[in-house]
């Protein structure tokens, strides 16, 4: 019996030899803080593809839609020529950041990426599994959020990879960086939020912190 060959991983989009920019979450709903992080990076590292991966479930948060409805949402709101929402991370089978980096560095072994984030995301990223490691694979690209300055750039992150800063005119070649390598955007603010969304969609109370 002949056995059948596995079926290759459909990527987002042809990498080729791109930068490719990557940002992940639960994007529970997706909103106009996510597009603003997301053209920003795309502007200030000349990326040439962006990929949002819609994830199956946060473990650090408690995602309260379906992945099917998120992953249209997000596909709506945040889906162009250039950027692709995908749920590569369920199709993939895994659970961390760390882990589709891993599997995304060996499927797409020309591709240049780099990790986008809010700053909201790097006050918590020690939080995440084996996050060095995440900062040791790829570029990282910090973009301002309302709130979230002044504790990104005294989070544990930006003081243990202090030294692989680079400033925000390195922004545009940070995909062609050896890893660590990181640059902070200040760019001009959008409030939104998605715990604030579901808030309001569920009639709750969101207290400041």
């Amino acid at each position: 019996m002949t056995r059948r060959r596995p079926a290759r991983t459909r990527l987002p989009s042809p990498p080729g030899d791109l930068a490719i920019g990557i940002m992940g979450g639960s994007f529970d709903p997706p909103h106009s803080g996510h597009a603003h992080v997301l053209e920003t990076a795309r502007r200030a590292a000349g990326l040439d593809r962006v990929w949002v991966l819609v994830s199956p479930g946060n473990p650090l948060k408690k995602t309260q839609t379906a992945l099917v409805d998120r992953l249209t949402a997000a596909r709506r709101r945040l889906g162009s020529h250039t950027t692709f929402v995908s749920d590569l991370e369920t199709r993939l089978g895994t659970r961390y950041t760390i882990h589709v980096l891993r599997r995304l560095k060996k499927l797409a072994p020309r591709a240049r990426f780099v990790w986008i984030m809010g700053a909201d995301n790097l006050r918590d990223f020690h939080r995440w599994k084996n996050w060095r490691e995440i900062a040791a694979l790829v570029p990282i690209i910090v973009i301002a959020r309302p709130g979230a300055n002044p504790k990104a750039g005294l989070s544990r992150f930006a003081r243990q990879f202090a030294a692989h800063r680079l400033p925000p005119s390195a922004a545009r070649t940070l995909a062609a960086h050896n890893a660590p390598a990181w640059v902070y955007i200040s760019a001009p603010l959008d409030p939104a939020s998605s715990t604030e969304l579901r808030a309001k969609m569920h009639g709750t109370v969101v207290l400041p912190v």
